[in-house]
């Protein structure tokens, strides 16, 4: 298979600097994230967990190891690296084959940084040596193990998903075999036929429970009725070792929408029952307890927001490096009870001070706008705080929640600060 492609390499480079550079593998594939973005994504794979027989057990560890080592943590990338080619070996149950080239690749780049130049080389020797022995069905196209873990590394940090899924249907196409690809690439894509993709998935992937729940939610989606559907899946989905892809996020989902908020609520405290040391169980239930205050049509109980907190405080204290996301859902819902509320306004002002990255300053000055608001009725602040989010030059959805909500007060003319609104509408330069 191609492992090489060509590039435009400076005169002075060293040979071996110009193989590194021209290996498929995490270092040469444009990964460069932010510090909060690696260690959000590093808790992401935390979550997943590592049981055996997880198909993609071998690229979690991959991504780790690459996500360790731009963090700093050179010691634990070279063993999450070692771990990742012991994966492959486990579930290809061959000690050699083209799963292991995007692996042999990150190892040669690992030693090349540490130093020692003669491991580099021999890792790069046994990247020629499969390309040999496995050679990609033709000469511009790569082999489609690469493909496929390319594809999955893509998913957790690119936004152009019409990469991420050309690179899966290149894999399929040349292995149609690898069930898991085809399942990943079906939950990935939204496409106007997936119900009927995703009904032949499930045929080939029954034990696949995240494809199990998004099926049975796209079928709600339809008008089916799936009460009875849902809870006996909810019970298949406890019985399983927790994981984030497990289907446990998507199963609550379906009971806040199809069944009842009550039952959505009930089945997060059973998982948490049989499962209480779960940090992952915690963030799926806090997230519940959040939406049932949020979106209950009548005032909740004061013993629910108090389980609300206290979920969300221990969620905190689990991702202590991702949690500002938590830390303002608990500043808003220590805003749903009155003798909370200075807390809620204080929570905000320790946020508001923190040094923050563009895209995190973004998440909080947005829901800030929100809860000054809807909790505050400071309209003309709410105003001045989306137009931060605005001005701060970094595509998300939250910058384009508060264009669309600013968009919305210019049309309504009564608005005091229509001119202002106006004109810095007309202003905004998109980054």
């Amino acid at each position: 298979f191609v492992i090489f492609f060509p590039i435009s390499a400076a005169q002075s480079q060293t040979p071996l600097v110009s193989k590194l550079e021209a290996l498929q593998c995490h270092f040469t594939w444009d990964l460069d994230p932010s510090r909060s973005k690696l260690l959000h994504r590093r808790d992401k794979l935390v979550d997943i967990g590592t049981e055996e027989g997880n198909s993609w057990l071998g690229h979690i560890y991959n991504l780790r190891g690459f996500i360790q080592y731009k963090l700093g943590l050179i010691e634990d990338a070279q063993s999450f690296f070692n771990k990742a080619a012991e994966a492959f070996r486990q579930m290809r149950k061959a000690d050699d084959g083209p799963w292991l080239a995007v692996n042999y690749g990150n190892l040669a780049w690992l030693h090349h940084h540490l130093g020692d130049q003669a491991e580099s080389e021999a890792y790069l020797s046994k990247v020629e040596a499969l390309m040999k022995k496995y050679p990609s069905p033709s000469q511009d196209e790569l082999h489609a193990e690469i493909y496929a873990e390319k594809a999955w590394t893509l998913m957790k940090f690119s936004t152009d998903r019409e990469l991420v899924t050309d690179y899966f249907q290149k894999a399929i196409r040349m292995q149609p075999d690898m069930v898991e690809w085809n399942t990943c690439h079906i939950l990935y894509s939204k496409t106007d036929d997936v119900l009927e993709k995703m009904r032949v998935a499930k045929e080939q992937d029954p034990e696949n429970l995240s494809l199990a729940v998004y099926y049975l939610e796209q079928r709600a989606k339809k008008g089916e009725r799936i009460e009875d559907e849902a809870r006996e899946l909810a019970g298949r989905v406890l019985r399983n070792p927790v994981s984030s892809h497990s289907g446990t996020k998507g199963i609550l989902r379906v009971y806040r929408y199809y069944v009842s908020f009550d039952e959505a609520i009930d089945l997060a405290e059973e998982a948490l029952e049989n499962h209480p040391d779960e940090r992952y169980l915690k963030r799926c239930a806090a997230l519940y307890y959040k939406w049932f205050i949020y979106f209950s049509s009548s005032r909740p109980k004061q013993s629910t927001i108090d389980r609300a907190i206290s979920l969300l405080k221990e969620v905190i204290s689990l991702y202590p490096h991702c949690s500002l996301m938590k830390e303002v859902d608990l500043a808003n819902i220590y805003a749903k009870s009155n003798h909370t509320k200075a807390i809620a306004e204080q929570m905000y002002q320790q946020l508001l001070e923190s040094d923050l990255e563009p895209a995190d300053k973004q998440l909080l000055y947005n829901n800030y706008a929100k809860y000054l608001k809807c909790d505050r009725q400071e309209y003309q602040r709410s105003v001045q705080y989306h137009m931060k989010v605005a001005a701060i030059p970094h595509q998300s959805s939250f910058r384009r929640n508060s264009i669309k909500i600013l968009e919305k007060m210019k049309n309504r003319r009564s608005n005091l600060m229509l001119r202002e609104i106006e004109e810095f509408l007309e202003n905004l330069q998109e980054p």
